[in-house]
């Protein structure tokens, strides 16, 4: 399974190559108020606008700060959105032989982490953005909210 590996904090992580869209630098964010804290704000990011989510707001409570974070912009079935990380390292084939399911990735609070690949010197929890995206508080409005602003503007520009 090749995988794109980021960093949050001192962890590391994986998502599926075959969901990430693209990997950016951290351009204009446009913060919205009354979004729930994770949410950031939108981009535009090749034409296209995008929520962005901060995954160390999700993980540890506190907002990227490093000066190597990128925007990993993934694709799911629901919502194309950005994923503030500290740092995207590499893509990284890993073998199923290393790849181990998890009793703490049943638990409800991090569902979205599926598995663990259990390499050498370091320990990747694979995150999926589907089941990620779903499980946020608040996000089904603010998915409604993004698809009214597109039509908006769709119809604004015919």
């Amino acid at each position: 399974m090749k995988s794109v590996i980021f960093r949050c904090e001192n962890e590391e992580y994986g998502i599926a190559i075959d969901q990430v869209v693209s990997i950016e630098k951290i351009g204009k964010i446009t913060p919205i108020p009354h979004l729930p804290k994770y949410l950031i704000g939108f981009t535009r990011i090749r034409e296209e606008l995008i929520p962005v989510l901060d995954f160390n707001i999700i993980l540890y409570n506190k907002p990227t700060s490093d000066p190597m974070s990128r925007i990993i912009v993934l694709n799911t079935d629901i919502v194309n959105f950005g994923l503030v990380v500290s740092e995207a390292k590499e893509i990284l084939d890993i073998r199923e032989d290393d790849i181990q399911q998890v009793g703490l990735v049943n638990y409800s609070q991090t569902k979205y982490f599926t598995a663990v690949a259990n390499l050498d010197n370091r320990m990747i929890t694979i995150v999926s953005p589907k089941v990620l995206v779903n499980s946020l508080e608040g996000i089904r409005e603010i998915i409604d909210y993004l698809h009214q602003l597109l039509a908006e503007e769709k119809e604004s520009n015919a």
